[in-house]
């Protein structure tokens, strides 16, 4: 399935959001998701199906100073 991941395109098997994190390797709680610019929060992403052409933001915290 062919879907828009942080504005790039990815070819994918998940059918979830949460085995979509799995997929592309995206670990810990403090992820933040949203799909088609809907939040999706991180007990709804297993039930959260994904479809053709979705767009699906994740956004991880950056170190630094």
């Amino acid at each position: 399935m062919k879907l828009l991941v942080n504005g790039e395109p990815h070819d994918v098997s998940a059918q979830s959001l949460d085995a979509l994190l799995a997929e592309l390797e995206f670990e810990g709680e403090w992820l933040a998701t949203a799909v088609n610019s809907e939040l999706v929060r991180a007990t709804e992403r297993q039930d959260c199906h994904l479809s053709e052409g979705d767009r699906i933001e994740i956004l991880t915290p950056k170190q630094g100073g």
